[in-house]
């Protein structure tokens, strides 16, 4: 994940540069259910509104929450499917607060919040809600798969933030809803959201198969451009990006262009930083406790919890695919390997290069830095 608003404030008010150092445990989004209410085209756990059989049940997932708190994870994201559908949710979430989970979130879209939930989630001490929107009104609903799914998800987002929740709005932009960018983001400002993530499309789950709706690398440069300037206009709004982390590199020239005497230190936090943390600081477990190297790898197996702890699994030393994945800056080939800002963005996304290129160590062809950007 890319911190923007973090850096941007580095401008002015610089900080220390330090070494860069991973935290103890990594982030860990947790799918506990596959069953969702919407069919949204980008859905990386290929969800529907249907049960899956096998999910893991209530003592099952506090002896693997009890297991992650204590290998230091400090955040917990709570996901699905939607995980407002599991009739447990509620208990889980109390036994993450009592674990002390340092953050607990809970990814929703936001549709079956209604005032009896939103004070559920209120009073159970979530620190964060995300909410999902992929435009306005029904080019959302086109996306989500449901006629009034986006009436639904701003209600829901707005009960959560009345009752003094912290939420954000997240946004998956692709070929046909970029033209409403501009307006998820005025719808941002307006509503006093508090966080902005805005998302690469991923070639995972329906997104693997939706890919040639992906962005063009002149609309994906735009939409950045745009992006920092509203983060300068709303200092109050947290804005972060995620899936494509060509966005740092990116992001300096465009910082540099304005604030030349600040250059050399935003690229020494962008290198303390360091890019791409799939297999290191990000961790994914699905509904059937497999784990992955973050949450669009459900192809990748590291093993299941059932079997083995987290936290043996995450360490253990002879898996191929984290080795691969904890170099930094990682062996990579293609454009990657001689990029210039590799100990920036470490590479990128190596499920783009899996799915892509057919080689996870090969180039990512996501990056839309030009090749004279990269030399």
């Amino acid at each position: 994940m890319f911190r923007l608003s973090q850096f941007l404030r580095e401008i002015h008010n610089p900080s220390p540069v330090g070494p860069r150092r991973n935290p103890p445990g990594p982030v860990v989004i947790w799918n506990l259910i596959r069953r969702c209410n919407l069919l949204c085209r980008h859905c990386y756990s290929t969800s529907a509104d249907k049960d899956f059989a096998g999910e893991l049940d209530l003592d099952e997932i506090i002896a693997v929450m009890t297991d992650l708190r204590a290998f230091k994870v400090p955040a917990l994201i709570l996901s699905g499917g939607e995980p407002l559908l599991r009739p447990d949710i509620f208990s889980i979430a109390a036994e993450a607060k009592n674990l002390c989970f340092p953050s607990l979130s809970l990814s929703s879209n936001g549709t079956l919040i209604t005032e009896a939930l939103a004070d559920r989630i209120a009073d159970t001490g979530f620190d964060y809600v995300g909410v999902s929107l992929d435009g306005i009104g029904g080019v959302n609903d086109a996306f989500r798969g449901r006629d009034g799914a986006f009436a639904s998800a701003l209600h829901g987002l707005r009960l959560c933030r009345e009752r003094g929740v912290k939420v954000g709005l997240r946004f998956t932009m692709t070929a046909e809803n970029a033209h409403h960018f501009a307006d998820i983001l005025r719808l941002t400002a307006d509503e006093g959201v508090g966080k902005f993530y805005f998302s690469h499309l991923n070639y995972a789950g329906r997104g693997n198969v939706n890919r040639a709706d992906d962005a063009g690398f002149t609309m994906t440069r735009k939409a950045m451009e745009t992006l920092f300037d509203f983060a300068l206009a709303h200092p109050l709004v947290e804005c972060v990006t995620g899936n494509n982390d060509a966005d740092g590199p990116f992001f300096l020239a465009w910082a540099a262009s304005r604030w030349p005497a600040a250059a050399d230190h935003l690229a020494a936090k962008l290198r303390q930083w360091g890019g791409n943390a799939a297999g290191v600081n990000v961790a994914n477990i699905d509904n059937l406790g497999w784990v992955h190297p973050d949450t669009m790898w459900w192809h990748e197996r590291l093993g299941n919890v059932r079997k083995t702890p987290f936290s043996a699994l995450w360490s253990d030393p002879d898996n191929p695919v984290l080795t691969g994945l904890r170099p930094h800056p990682r062996r990579v080939g293609g454009r990657c390997g001689g990029c210039r800002h590799l100990s920036i963005c470490n590479g990128n996304s190596r499920v783009r290069a899996d799915r892509a290129g057919g080689d996870r160590w090969g180039e990512d062809p996501g990056c839309y830095l030009t090749d004279k950007e990269i030399a």
